[in-house]
């Protein structure tokens, strides 16, 4: 990813911008307490290791920390990790496809580079889209929540633990932790219970991210652009809801360079900055709950009280701009400024700030739930919830 920032100022007064088909509800406090899943950090944890981020042994993370550069070995490994998590951890219904592409670069001549982007899906069950396009899917708006996988391809040996395995690692942790809950949910409501929407919710893990010599809009978003452009191209059934892919992601949440202790992270798009809100509301709650590790000197998303006026035109370059440009609303979740570890050998594991990553997992985690409405769905009280409907089913 590039920074690019300007001084111009947005002159338009901003206004709380939630789609009027958009039910979103807040989870409640001990909803969030069953949510939180990950077991509390001993005091003293020099030797403690998290069993899906520490970065040595995590079954999430550590399989992703080594040079991931397209083509390689090393590339194909993290693939097949995304790969088998899926098919062990996830509910079958996820739906998991690759979008293959070729490109040439300018470090490696005539010579064509494969780009892979993985995508999994999770659509309500008598949704029409288990269909392949163009008869399948056009009626679910869905939640997108993206990261890159690759990793640069000089400095040879470049790992990208902040940029960006970690964020892939948070977007598996989320898909499994509410994974349960969303099966609970259609179970109770069923098909004629959802009247007005019909929401999934998919994850991007994108290829290609990274430029290969230097920044440029040639040299860089390989596998966000293959995939945009194929997105608008693909039409869904004449009378859908949605025309195309695209106009079905509702809203499009990329993660980058997370990871690195006391993290920034601005509200860049004033059309999304209620989405940014919500997921500073679940940050403020957890802190006061005494759900997150962290005690940084600010939050992690402090600017939730941001007005029209005081956003700039101008953002950082990333996987989200080909999407962007074809009108897709974007909330991007990365530091400014970057962590001082960006494009070093030192974005390691080594670097990284565990409980950070735990808290990241938990504040994605309550927002992904509290976006697809799963309140009273959690833990036992979930079960019994759909149990006790089942049974009044079965009486009448």
């Amino acid at each position: 990813m590039k920074p690019l920032f300007t001084s111009s100022i947005l002159l338009l007064l901003f206004t709380s911008h939630v789609p009027p088909s958009l039910a979103y509800t807040p989870l409640s406090d001990h909803s969030l307490h069953r949510l939180l899943l990950l077991p509390p950090l001993p005091t003293t944890h020099t030797s403690y290791q998290d069993p899906d981020f520490d970065p040595l042994h995590g079954t999430l993370l550590a399989p992703i920390l080594h040079p991931r550069v397209p083509g390689t070995p090393g590339h194909a490994r993290v693939q097949h990790h995304f790969a088998t998590f899926a098919r062990t951890h996830l509910h079958p219904s996820w739906q998991l496809e690759w979008h293959n592409t070729t490109a040439t670069t300018p470090a490696t001549g005539a010579q064509q580079v494969p780009f892979q982007n993985l995508i999994l899906r999770r659509d309500p069950p008598w949704s029409s889209s288990s269909s392949a396009p163009p008869k399948g899917g056009g009626e679910v708006a869905r939640l997108t929540l993206a990261a890159h996988y690759d990793s640069l391809y000089r400095p040879e040996g470049f790992v990208g633990a902040v940029d960006s395995a970690v964020p892939c690692a948070l977007l598996l942790f989320v898909a499994r932790a509410v994974d349960e809950a969303l099966t609970r949910r259609w179970e109770d409501v069923g098909e004629e219970g959802l009247e007005e929407e019909e929401k999934g919710v998919q994850i991007l893990l994108l290829d290609g991210e990274e430029a290969w010599v230097e920044w440029s809009e040639a040299d860089s978003l390989y596998g966000s652009r293959a995939l945009a452009e194929a997105w608008e191209d693909t039409r869904y059934e004449a009378g859908s809801s949605f025309a195309t892919p695209l106009e079905a992601i509702s809203l499009f949440v990329l993660l980058d360079l997370l990871g690195a202790a006391e993290p920034n992270i601005p509200s860049y798009f004033p059309k999304t900055h209620w989405a940014y809100q919500n997921v500073a509301k679940v940050e403020q709650r957890l802190r006061k709950l005494g759900a997150l590790e962290t005690k940084p000197r600010k939050p992690f998303l402090a600017e939730s009280e941001k007005e029209g006026v005081q956003f700039f035109r101008g953002f950082v370059q990333d996987d989200h701009v080909p999407f962007m440009q074809r009108g897709v609303d974007i909330l991007h979740l990365i530091p400014t400024p970057f962590p001082s570890v960006w494009h070093t050998m030192d974005d390691d594991g080594a670097h990284l700030d565990v409980p950070s990553i735990r808290d990241w997992a938990r504040i994605m985690t309550a927002f992904v739930a509290e976006w697809m409405d799963l309140e009273g769905y959690f833990g036992e009280a979930g079960a019994e919830r759909v149990e006790s409907k089942h049974s009044e089913k079965v009486e009448l």
